[in-house]
């Protein structure tokens, strides 16, 4: 997957990744107005952050990547106010795309569909969390039926072990 820059809750330009050697993030899509499926996607990510604060060994090497689907609205103002509600224990960024261009080639990097609907002003996306290693492959994708954050600290936990091997 090809690094992109987006931008972080102070505005500042920064990788989505930009993992170091061994760690990994998990990325998840979101939009502030979303009243369904980004308020979840958000919960899940809080829980999964409580849980890795119980594992300083792996946390220290994981990373929580929450991305705007909606770079005109969801400001890095906006973001930040997400991020101070949030009050992440461990690695955890909010970005935002400096524009809708940058979106597109990055929600086709990860495979994550989003359409506009005119009416409402919403996007309809389906919730995905993603499991991305240091190399930037996913590798695993968490949707409603395994939106668990026990599931995705497991998998943290392989992936490290793998790693360390």
């Amino acid at each position: 997957m090809r690094e992109r820059t987006l931008l972080d809750s102070s505005g500042a330009p920064s990788p989505l990744l930009g993992l170091a050697s061994g760690d990994a993030a998990v990325v998840s899509f979101i939009y502030l107005s979303c009243p369904h499926a980004c308020p979840m996607a958000s919960a899940t990510m809080q829980r999964l952050d409580r849980m890795l604060a119980e594992h300083p060994g792996l946390a220290g090497r994981v990373q929580l990547v929450s991305v705007s689907f909606d770079p005109q609205r969801d400001t890095p103002e906006r973001m930040r106010r997400l991020e101070r509600q949030l009050a992440p224990r461990g690695r955890w960024r909010f970005l935002t795309p400096p524009g809708t261009g940058p979106l597109g080639a990055l929600l086709s990097d990860f495979g994550q569909d989003a359409l506009s609907v005119a009416q409402t002003r919403q996007l309809r996306h389906v919730l995905k969390i993603f499991l991305v290693d240091d190399s930037g492959a996913i590798r695993n994708v968490y949707s409603t039926g395994l939106l668990d954050p026990r599931l995705i600290v497991n998998d943290l936990l392989t992936l490290r072990a793998e790693t360390d091997a």
